[in-house]
């Protein structure tokens, strides 16, 4: 038994997924023909209360055609030093965009309404201009942190009276949501654009949204077919997607549980120095010498264990509808008994 914990994107389709992508009705997606993709766009749009929304391949891809339609060149972004779009995003920013990145150091990944304040530039000549704020829900480095509605508001009034627009990264966003149990439409009035990923937690083999009014989405249209994500028959890929936001949101807390179940255990080990606090479907620890990242995971692996290494000393768990609780047992048993005998 191999108990893949590198990432939420490794999950496999479910049977009845595989079913609904196999009678999915496709078309042209390029000519907007295909029905399935139709049905995803608007039911999507719909659950966040905005007018449309565009499929696309990948969460990086709706990122960034979302910094696109949002800034010009010589335009900045202002986002957390741990935000998806600066870490994971091949500085995607930069060439596709011609803009400039403005970091700030939050806690955990989230930022408040006063640091962004701060953080925006006067208007001369020799500065970029501060044109849009990214926000990452939950935040992947800040082990799965996420913000309340409470803590979006602020954020949501300073982008408007400062002239600022407003993307949400939310390729977890219902892993939050299912915490809160806010609900997406209260998420919706509150940026200017949405990313949700598909093919993490919710379990699709491949896609991501972005959703906002008809003006951004027509303009992101055009900017996906310039970066390669025009797609044809996409509905097959589409009815996966559907499928997952009909029948896959609510069992995430099961995931989330489960990651919190490891952290508590994890947090009485003698051999961990550190471990973030655990919010959602992701934990992340450090480990003390003489492990390394490396060489400890390198040691799960011998007991079918897979994590991710997220720095010299720092490893990810990161759980997914294909770990059951048979997985979080034996987990919590080599992890507990195991390689403590081990050390």
């Amino acid at each position: 038994m191999i108990i893949n914990l590198i990432s939420d994107t490794v999950t496999k389709p479910t049977l009845r997924m595989l079913q609904a992508m196999m009678a999915a009705e496709v078309g042209d997606d390029v000519f907007r023909q295909d029905p399935t993709v139709n049905r995803l766009e608007k039911m999507a749009a719909s659950m966040f209360a905005k007018e449309a929304a565009l499929f696309c391949p990948s969460g990086t891809m709706t990122n960034q055609i979302a910094i696109n339609v949002h800034t010009e060149r010589l335009d900045e972004v202002i986002c957390d030093e741990y935000s998806h779009v600066y870490q994971y995003e091949t500085g995607g920013y930069s060439s596709n965009s011609g803009v400039a990145i403005n970091l700030i150091k939050g806690q955990n990944g989230k930022i408040t309404a006063g640091q962004i304040k701060d953080a925006i530039k006067p208007e001369f000549d020799w500065l970029p201009r501060s044109r849009l704020v990214v926000i990452e829900n939950t935040c992947n480095k800040g082990g799965g942190s996420f913000y309340t509605i409470d803590e979006l508001r602020p954020i949501h009034q300073l982008c408007k009276e400062s002239d600022l627009r407003l993307h949400l990264d939310g390729a977890r966003i219902f892993n939050a949501l299912v915490e809160t149990r806010d609900k997406p439409e209260a998420i919706g009035e509150l940026f200017d654009t949405i990313s949700i990923c598909l093919s993490k937690g919710l379990g699709a083999p491949v896609g991501s949204l972005l959703i906002g009014n008809q003006e951004i989405i027509k303009k992101a249209r055009k900017v996906r077919k310039v970066l390669g994500g025009g797609m044809r028959q996409a509905g097959y890929l589409a009815a996966a997607g559907l499928y997952a936001l009909e029948h896959h949101i609510e069992r995430l807390k099961i995931d989330n549980e489960n990651a919190k179940k490891l952290g508590r255990v994890l947090a009485t080990l003698d051999y961990i120095e550190n471990v973030c606090p655990v919010q959602t479907n992701i934990v992340i620890f450090d480990v003390k010498a003489p492990f390394t990242s490396a060489s400890f995971i390198e040691l799960l692996e011998k007991f079918g264990i897979l994590a991710s290494p997220f720095g010299p000393q720092t490893v990810r768990f990161c759980t997914h509808l294909d770990i059951d609780d048979t997985m979080i047992e034996k987990t919590v048993e080599v992890l507990s008994q195991k390689i403590t005998k081990a050390v």
